[in-house]
């Protein structure tokens, strides 16, 4: 057999067996999902197909749009996702540039001087001090004949999708935190407004029963109740500007600033953003398509199935082509000419075969990982439906909360109004006063409570749903960006 047919011989089989990788070969789980949620659909949600994108835009509040377009170009958490994801993109690279082979270069001189007193033979005028110019070139490329390579660059093409959804994921909870403390603020700026409405009766119905003391139509008694019931609401007042602050302190944050610099916009009262009256929340079979933690774990899933694939490659011989090629010379003058050539050639082949038990061990824990993987994908899949489901009811039951308690309102006025009457024409206790007063600032504040949760559970279940990140320009950039 000749040169050239030994050499496509060879070709032949090294293209065979590189078509060859292994370990297992990934395929992507097979989830079922339930036909239909479990909670029945009430309070203006619909099985429709879910539109939540933009979905902050449903509570019609441009402050709202506003605090969320900057939280998306400043927020210290996204710029940490993507980070991450840049750092994903370069490993990939080098994955990829790990297929080509290895050049080097280098340049050198040298001054040498050899031991008179270790030449076997020595002359009168025998030269013992050299210069030595050595330029080279050096090759090496290791054959990918087993797939390690391969299985190396499948696992980081995996986590690098699964970095895109995890930035994904961030700017979603990012998006649902800016919404939720915002709600926050307002619903506690609506609580102060009740407080101070109800510090103001409650002061008025002070006076009135300190003219009727004075006129010796009632008791100190009456004064002091009246008196006391003002306090306690008074009291309530520390608490609901806490609350308030705190929830701006934490707006500042998430929109990369100083935890006060929002303190001037948003303390002006406002109300509470309304829900809308219809909210499309899809079926189960659709969430897991959208939710960014479902698909970040299915791809982590396919970088640790690939994890298997690396390790089982060192259990192989590798095979290698290596060169070198340079110029040598004693001398500056000649180090160039074509009598300073020198080169070599040839393959290696490296073979881990006494480390064998070492390289098992590493199978094993990296397919203990894989199950790892597995396990977290499917809590992560049961986790997602969880957590619509827990939205759903809070959200139509708070619904249901809140009308009871406009009717209590309704109620208490009108009780509080008919007290007052009896109170004044004498034909009342002041103790009836002091509870409808009472009742009225609870059922009052319990209402404006209420509200701020409906709409806190709405954008929770809009977050449950995995909505909020396809809008923006940096989760575009990001995704659409090819890994080079």
């Amino acid at each position: 057999m000749n040169t050239r047919n030994s050499s496509a011989l060879l070709a032949g089989i090294l293209t065979l067996l590189s078509g060859c990788a292994v370990g297992p070969n990934y395929h992507p789980p097979q989830t079922a999902a339930p036909a239909n949620w479990s909670e029945p659909l009430l309070g203006g949600t619909t099985n429709s197909n879910a539109q939540v994108v933009e979905w902050w835009k449903t509570f019609n509040d441009p402050e709202l749009d506003s605090l969320i377009q900057r939280a998306v170009k400043a927020n210290y958490d996204l710029r940490l996702a993507l980070g991450r994801l840049h750092e994903s993109r370069a490993t990939r690279a080098g994955a990829v540039a790990d297929f080509g082979p290895t050049i080097g270069t280098s340049v050198g001189y040298t001054r040498e001087r050899l031991s008179k007193n270790n030449q076997q033979f020595s002359f009168p005028g025998q030269k013992l001090d050299y210069d030595n110019f050595d330029t080279h070139f050096d090759a090496t490329w290791e054959i990918d004949i087993f797939g390690g390579k391969r299985r190396t660059l499948e696992a980081d093409t995996a986590n690098l999708a699964a970095s895109r959804e995890d930035l994904r994921d961030v700017l979603m909870t990012v998006l649902g935190d800016v919404a939720r403390n915002y709600m926050e603020v307002r619903g506690n700026q609506q609580r102060l407004v009740i407080a101070r409405n109800n510090i103001k009766a409650q002061t008025e119905s002070i006076e009135l029963t300190q003219a009727r003391f004075k006129a010796g139509l009632t008791s100190e008694l009456d004064v002091k109740q009246a008196q006391a019931l003002l306090a306690t609401t008074e009291a309530t007042v520390p608490t609901f500007e806490t609350a308030m602050k705190q929830a701006i302190h934490a707006l500042g944050v998430l929109l990369g600033e100083e935890p006060g610099a929002l303190v001037a916009e948003l303390y002006r009262d406002e109300p509470i953003p309304t829900t809308p009256p219809t909210v499309p929340v899809g079926l189960p079979s659709e969430l897991l398509r959208r939710r960014p933690d479902v698909r970040r774990a299915e791809r982590q899933l396919a970088a640790a199935t690939a994890g298997i694939g690396v390790q089982t490659a060192e259990l192989f011989p590798k095979l290698s082509l290596g060169g070198t090629a340079g110029l040598q010379s004693l001398s500056a003058s000649d180090w160039f000419t074509g009598g300073s050539k020198y080169w070599s050639a040839g393959p290696t082949v490296t073979w881990r075969i006494l480390d064998f038990a070492r390289i098992r061990a590493q199978i094993k824990i990296a397919t203990a990982q894989q199950e790892q993987a597995v396990a977290t994908y499917e809590k992560t899949v049961l986790t997602s439906f969880q957590d619509v489901e827990n939205a759903l009811v809070a959200y139509t039951n708070e619904q249901t909360r809140w009308k009871a308690l406009n009717d209590s309102v309704v109620a208490n006025r009108r009780a509080l109004e008919i007290s007052n009457e009896l109170y004044t024409t004498g034909n009342g206790d002041f103790l009836n006063v002091l509870d409808s007063e009472r009742s009225l600032f609870g059922a009052e504040d319990q209402l404006v409570d209420s509200q701020r949760l409906v709409s806190e559970n709405l954008v929770t279940l809009y977050k449950a749903l995995g909505g909020g990140w396809e809008t923006f320009q940096l989760a575009k950039n990001e995704t659409q960006k090819k890994a080079m």
